[in-house]
């Protein structure tokens, strides 16, 4: 048979794979007490692809430091370090 390996496994439905990751809080787990706002290179862990900042349940960060992180981002972006609007800011 043409295109059929010797040993191929092959199923009628594909085999579900679920690789399911805890999420955690970053600042938590390595016990970072503060967000620098002068630092934009970490922060845009943070936001998405329009400036946007990222929801809790996709960074994985609690409250306390999810409240942090928008704070840095709001001081950043007022001093012009982060544009506040952008196109493809990754």
């Amino acid at each position: 048979m043409a295109g059929k390996k010797e040993g191929e496994i092959r199923y009628l439905n594909p085999p579900t794979v679920e690789v399911t990751r805890d999420k955690y809080c970053r600042f938590q787990k390595y016990g970072i007490k503060f967000i620098d706002y002068k630092d934009p290179d970490y922060l845009l862990a943070f936001i998405n692809e329009q400036g946007k900042l990222l929801p809790r349940r996709l960074t994985g960060t609690s409250l306390k430091y999810q409240r942090k992180v928008a704070q840095a981002v709001k001081r950043a972006r007022h001093l012009a370090i982060m544009p506040y609007v952008a196109d493809l800011l990754k």
